[in-house]
């Protein structure tokens, strides 16, 4: 990999990685577009570290309460009735799916899934599935002439079997295409949870999942010996800093705005993918580069 494709790639990483739009999908994307050799599964895994310590830093103070409430509650039973000790225990909860998939589906998801025909189709479902629970999320909180406003879920209101759909919605997005953002975000608006509520779970709940799989990746990448370490590292240091950036807009931009521009970008983008596949513009499959 040279100098230019890590960084390109990692800011790919980190302008998709928190929006709606499958950051996976658009790395994939970028290298088929540019004739790269696609980036693989471990670079994303890798790269995504960078982005997820944004999320660290970004959510510092919601994390750091989190972690000592839930400490606490290690020793002391009436903390479990805490909000931020409950988040910390449904966090946990929700990323049991994403993590039992993501061991038992390693070589699909590295292999077959990867597959632009997948990609594409899995960006219009998930376009069309985000835009009706966007709707939906909008029909509650303008009512209508013969209905009031209906009042949305806050995240004081999780319980564990909104947590577990949470995690069961995170782990779809394994697929490329599919977004891990996009798929919790539509499930907590379909669960009736608040925009900005739904994408701040989402969030908290891709930290364990994202940094054990960029471990797990680490650690085989050291001993296969087959990573170009410096541009990938590079591509996670891009990816931090332009995943910050992203992060501080989006939290502004969903408070008051609608998911639809993503939901249209999504269906245009599977659309085009598909014409270039059928027209042989495009390849379904691109081999991986023996060294990310």
């Amino acid at each position: 990999m040279s100098w230019l494709e890590s960084l390109v790639l990692g800011l790919v990483q980190g302008l998709t990685e928190f929006l709606p739009v499958s950051s996976s999908a658009h790395l994939r994307l970028t290298a088929a577009f540019a004739g790269w050799t696609d980036p693989g599964a471990a670079f994303t895994a890798i790269t995504q570290i960078g982005t997820e310590a944004a999320v660290l830093i970004y959510f510092r103070k919601d994390i750091a309460n989190i972690l000592s409430a839930w400490f606490r509650s290690l020793f002391d039973k009436r903390m479990r009735q805490d909000h931020d000790a409950r988040t910390g225990w449904l966090v946990i909860i929700g990323s049991l799916p994403i993590g039992v998939l993501g061991v038992t589906l390693k070589d699909q998801i590295e292999g077959p899934f990867r597959d632009l025909r997948i990609t594409a189709t899995m960006l219009i479902v998930m376009g069309v599935i985000l835009g009706f629970a966007d709707r939906l999320a909008a029909r509650d909180e303008a009512g209508g002439r013969h209905r009031l406003p209906k009042q949305r879920k806050a995240l004081t209101d999780l319980n564990v079997k909104d947590g577990l759909v949470f995690g069961i919605c995170q782990a779809m997005a394994l697929i490329p295409g599919v977004s891990r953002s996009g798929a919790t975000i539509s499930g907590g608006l379909f669960l009736g949870y608040r925009r900005e509520a739904a994408a701040r779970y989402s969030f908290l709940l891709a930290i364990p999942a994202v940094l054990a799989s960029g471990v797990f990746e680490l650690k085989d990448a050291a001993e296969s010996g087959h990573v170009s370490w410096g541009p990938t590292l590079f591509a996670t240091v891009i990816a931090f800093a332009s995943g910050y950036a992203v992060i501080a807009w989006f939290m502004k931009w969903i408070s008051n705005k609608s998911f639809m521009p993503f939901v249209w970008y999504r269906i245009a983008l599977g659309i085009v993918i598909i014409a270039l596949v059928g027209a042989g513009v495009l390849s379904p499959h691109a081999a991986e580069s023996a060294g990310s």
